[in-house]
């Protein structure tokens, strides 16, 4: 049994009160603290994906109880992935927090920041329909402490929204989850895997109805049409830091997906039949032709990411949705495009912010930093408008691919060739009204110098954008890796074998008669 496994999970659990109850009045510490423990979690990311790296699969039994009587951590190449991905997000996203002073504007957020980890390596990690549940509960709670961060009562009406939203799927989680127990006595994903297998055509009624819920709950975490409602306000109006550590979360309900639908409920099952490419994949389509409309039609800048992110959702889930191993690898590269991308964006929205003092997409005077922030701008813009030579580009070119031989080969690829000229329209017009047309119009000279970004905030951008160029060049080596996750996905067998055969594992205790 590894016991790295769940490092992950424990080292933010722990470093979340120890900053509550030892470093509450001294910002220097917390932010000390903060800082090495994520440093330490992406060692031990790098340690787990190096040793999954060649097909292992990892497993940890809490209190060494087998499953699928125990709790367990199951950790595979996509796992790794997401979680390597999610601290080395959450390393820029810590220090741009900390260069723009974001996290001395209200209490406690390196102490939720860490339970937002927490919850996230859970997720990632769990091999445990209920654990992950309870893990979305975790994320929950602590990404509405950090929506209402600083405060204001356009947060707060966005954090009610966000939670109210959140909440919805939560009690449809836990009517899936039932009924999924009702129907095969068990919630190991593993174990779920061999039970579902073996349901006969006649009493499909309730799984199927479970698996739909299921399906439900993902949707509504990945912000898929028409769950998407929550999300661009409550990404918009949350503090810039925070908003780009949600850049992941909506790829928690994307992986979920993948996970549960290529474990749990594969194509080939009767119990499932027509639920990928008769719900899903439409939705995925309409979600991204909505994103990307809403990027061009967006008054704010803050919002027009925040649509670019559902776009870019609907990008990934139009991928998952074929169902194929190609299509699944294509996904996984966009899933690390579109993350790094989004975080980019919201990342340079608050620096224009600072500069310009808000967001509107109307003329105004020039704003401090300009040149470097609009060279940043433009990048980002480039990546998650999937022009060349950046990786969006080449992940669309990944996605086209793979729907090649599908029966929906021509509405994926008008949509996605469309949207995609819909999105260059709507972040040109946003550059040239930030940037260039700034310039025609003189600065008041009554009003005050607006300040300039701080030097870690811009380090912390640049450190971003060199991650999304590293998943440029080494396109190649990434894509042969997710095609293997994804061959690994397609072969569930030595995941079950692994997770259900544990001998001389402690069994249940028996009941007294």
């Amino acid at each position: 049994m590894n016991h790295w496994i769940i490092a992950p999970v424990v080292l933010p659990a722990l470093m979340a009160p120890f900053i509550v109850l030892a470093a509450r009045y001294h910002i220097g510490i917390q932010r000390a603290f903060s800082v090495a423990g994520v440093l330490a979690m992406i060692g031990i990311a790098l340690g787990l994906a190096f040793q999954v790296s060649d097909g292992s699969i990892l497993l940890y039994q809490m209190g060494d109880w087998a499953a699928p009587f125990g709790i367990v951590l199951v950790a595979d190449r996509l796992s790794t992935l997401m979680v390597l991905l999610t601290v080395v997000l959450a390393l820029f996203v810590l220090l741009y927090a900390i260069g723009s002073g974001w996290d001395e504007r209200g209490r406690h957020f390196h102490a939720l920041f860490q339970f937002q980890l927490m919850g996230l390596m859970g997720a990632f990690l769990t091999g445990d329909l209920f654990n992950l549940f309870v893990f979305f509960e975790v994320l929950l709670i602590a990404s509405y402490g950090l929506m209402i961060h600083a405060g204001g009562n356009a947060r707060i009406r966005a954090g009610v929204q966000y939670v109210l939203f959140n909440l919805i799927g939560s009690t449809l989680f836990l009517f899936a989850l039932g009924s999924i127990y009702a129907e095969t006595g068990t919630l190991n994903m593993a174990d779920l895997a061999n039970r579902v297998a073996q349901i006969g055509p006649e009493a499909t009624v309730g799984i199927r109805v479970a698996s739909v819920l299921l399906l439900l709950v993902f949707a509504i975490k990945a912000a898929v049409v028409p769950l998407h409602f929550w999300l661009p306000s409550s990404y918009a109006e949350a503090p810039a830091p925070v908003a780009a550590l949600f850049a992941i979360m909506t790829k928690v309900g994307g992986y979920a997906i993948i996970r549960v639908y290529t474990l749990i409920f594969p194509t080939d099952l009767a119990v499932t039949s027509g639920l990928h490419d008769l719900w899903l994949l439409p939705a995925a389509l309409v979600s991204l032709a909505i994103g990307m409309v809403g990027v061009l039609a967006a008054q704010r800048l803050d919002r027009l990411v925040a649509f670019s992110v559902i776009g870019s959702m609907g990008m990934v889930l139009v991928a998952v949705a074929l169902f194929t191993p190609a299509g699944i690898a294509a996904a996984l590269y966009y899933v690390v495009h579109s993350t790094l991308a989004g975080a980019v964006l919201f990342l340079i929205s608050d620096l224009v912010r600072t500069g310009r003092g808000n967001l509107d997409l109307t003329p105004q005077p020039p704003i401090a930093g300009t040149s470097l922030t609009a060279a940043f701008f433009f990048i980002g813009a480039i990546a998650m408008a999937g022009l060349p030579p950046l990786s969006g580009f080449l992940g669309k070119l990944l996605l086209l691919d793979a729907a090649y031989g599908t029966d929906l080969v021509i509405w994926i690829w008008a949509v996605v060739l469309i949207s995609s000229l819909i999105s260059l329209a709507g972040f040109a017009r946003a550059g040239s009204v930030l940037f260039w047309k700034s310039h025609s119009i003189p600065t008041p000279e009554s009003d005050e110098p607006l300040p300039q970004p701080a030097a870690l905030s811009y380090v912390a951008v640049g450190g971003l954008i060199s991650v999304l160029v590293a998943n440029t060049v080494f396109a190649g080596p990434i894509h042969s890796y997710t095609t293997t996750i994804a061959a690994q996905l397609f072969a569930p067998a030595p995941y079950i074998a692994k997770v259900l055969d544990t001998p001389g594992k402690l069994s249940p205790p028996k009941e007294n008669n």
